[in-house]
């Protein structure tokens, strides 16, 4: 049976939009039928090498006939109307993440693609890495038994001086550690755990940013009672490059897990599975990682935009990163902030110190004022 093929254009061409379009040009079930951006001379550069229609307004864009869906790559703060303006033409839609600036909107998007029947997929790519999935259907099965605890990491040498000057360094346009890094693995620990129900206390220190985060710590309650801990940061100059890592503590094992290797404890109250025997086992990510169509960055943007294309065909089932699982992230990316704002410290009080008066006896004993005053 032949495939249908969806006819899709690319939304922002900055790092991810010139990604997405590489990768959209040679998946299989899309067509990369037009691309927009504000700059004239990107988008006209890209036209003139790719042959690809450049449309510099999204209003325009939405009139174009025969278009299936967008691939939005914009800063975060244009989401929600290019969400609104695609889905009621009924378009599809894929788009980077986080979804939107406020749970409000987030909850909007959910009942926008739902009213419409039409998929909306968020880009967290790392829910498509062969040893994250692994971890999935490991927890799934339950082959650390119940998980007590859950650890998610990333670090990365994003801001290493002053910074400014792009919208990751703006909080308006959704820049800042806590939107832009660590929502990825608190992705990955939604996806293990549920959603928390609860932030008990966070932090969003600032190290040379001024406007935004530059680091996230934070602790998590979840349903099941187990507890998470958050230890992000962005201006980690020890890490080459973004790292992000999920540690799970179950009452029969343990699972710690990046995009590598996946290490895999199963103590002597566990159940060894298929390919897994107690004590530890380790497998890494090229014996868990099927060949996409085509390879760019990382397998896991080419399987993402494979699996938009099969959610374009079959709205109606389930699929990997749904607006609703992203709304999820939202949510618990709220519960920092506001967790954040109700710890904030104090502003640093610079106190002046007055000199304590020094006294000193003259030679009849008697006692003068401060030293070098004129006390009579």
């Amino acid at each position: 049976m032949q495939m249908t093929s969806f006819n899709v254009a690319v939304v922002g061409l900055g790092k991810m939009g010139i990604s997405h379009m590489a990768i959209a040009r040679r998946t299989p079930g899309l067509r990369l039928g037009a691309v927009c951006d504000a700059s004239s001379l990107l988008g006209n550069a890209v036209a003139r090498y790719t042959g690809t229609p450049f449309v510099q307004r999204f209003d325009d864009l939405m009139t174009m006939p025969g278009l299936d869906g967008v691939i939005i790559a914009t800063p975060t703060r244009l989401h929600i109307d290019m969400i609104r303006k695609a889905v009621r033409r009924g378009l599809h839609v894929f788009c980077e993440k986080p979804m939107t600036l406020t749970i409000a909107e987030s909850q909007e998007a959910v009942s926008l693609v739902r009213q419409a029947g039409v998929a909306g997929q968020i880009g967290y790519h790392n829910r498509f890495v062969g040893t994250f999935a692994e971890t999935k259907r490991l927890l799934g099965i339950g082959a650390i038994g119940r998980v007590r605890h859950v650890l998610a990491e990333a670090y990365g040498p994003v801001v290493l001086k002053p910074a400014g000057g792009t919208w990751r360094s703006s909080a308006g346009e959704g820049g800042g550690c806590l939107f832009d890094y660590a929502a990825h693995p608190l992705n990955l620990m939604n996806w293990y755990l549920g959603v928390p129900e609860d932030c008990r206390g966070a932090q969003l220190p600032r190290q040379w940013s001024s406007d935004v985060e530059d680091a996230v710590y934070a602790t998590l309650n979840f349903a099941s009672g187990a507890t998470g801990q958050v230890s992000v940061n962005w201006a980690d100059e020890t890490a080459r490059k973004m790292t992000t890592r999920i540690s799970l503590w179950g009452d029969h094992g343990k699972i710690v897990v990046d995009r590598q290797e996946l290490h895999v404890f199963i103590g002597a109250g566990g159940a060894a599975q298929p390919g897994y025997r107690q004590g530890w086992t380790v497998r890494n990510i090229t014996e868990l990682t099927p060949h996409p169509a085509f390879y760019l960055r990382g397998e896991e943007y080419s399987a993402q935009m494979e699996g938009f294309a099969q959610a374009m065909a079959t709205p109606s089932q389930p699929y990997v990163n749904d607006f609703a699982s992203a709304a999820g992230t939202d949510l618990t990316l709220d519960l920092i902030r506001v967790a954040a704002q109700r710890h904030a410290e104090p502003p640093a009080v610079t106190a002046t110190l007055k000199p304590a008066p020094v006294r000193r006896l003259t030679l009849f004993g008697r006692r003068t004022g401060h030293v070098g005053s004129s006390a009579t």
